[in-house]
């Protein structure tokens, strides 16, 4: 009758392209105003899909953040995860290794120091390495929050008017 078989319906309606109806009537008008949004040029691939406006804003928002994260990084302010993790990494290496040197330093720059007292001094260093290690993963822990949140947040305006 418009133009399209049954089968073609039939076809939408399974990939999402048109919403199931109960009658002829409301495929035929459903299939009309697809055509319709087709042709005006705001219609997504699916029922609910995004429109070409909603596509480009949602790239010029990519293109956005993109460029934010490339001036950070000549500005010196952002730097990759995974690099940020090494240098942490190698330096906690390093404080660590010095760390368990030094009761044997003691023992050889001051052998007249009672045990009692290398023993306090050593459990002074244990306690701020602790306190360091509890400091290192709260930290951590708080910024995993506010990424999930800012990741899960639905967004603060749209770029589309």
């Amino acid at each position: 009758m418009v133009g399209v078989s049954q089968q073609a319906i039939s076809a939408m309606v399974n990939s999402g392209k048109l919403p199931p109806c109960q009658t002829t009537g409301e495929l035929i008008a459903a299939y009309c105003a697809r055509l319709r949004e087709q042709a005006a040029g705001r219609l997504g691939d699916t029922v609910g899909g995004l429109d070409p406006a909603h596509e480009s804003a949602a790239l010029k928002r990519a293109q956005r953040e993109g460029q934010e994260i490339k001036n950070a990084v000549l500005r010196g302010e952002y730097a990759p995860i995974t690099l940020l993790a090494e240098v942490l990494a190698a330096a906690s290496q390093s404080v660590v290794e010095r760390l368990d040197q030094l009761p044997a330093a003691l023992r050889k720059t001051c052998p007249d120091l009672p045990e009692a007292a290398r023993d306090q001094v050593m459990n002074t260093i244990a306690s701020a390495r602790n306190e360091w290690v509890r400091a290192t993963c709260e930290l951590l822990s708080a910024r995993l929050v506010v990424d999930l949140e800012d990741e899960f947040s639905p967004p603060e305006s749209s770029d589309v008017e």
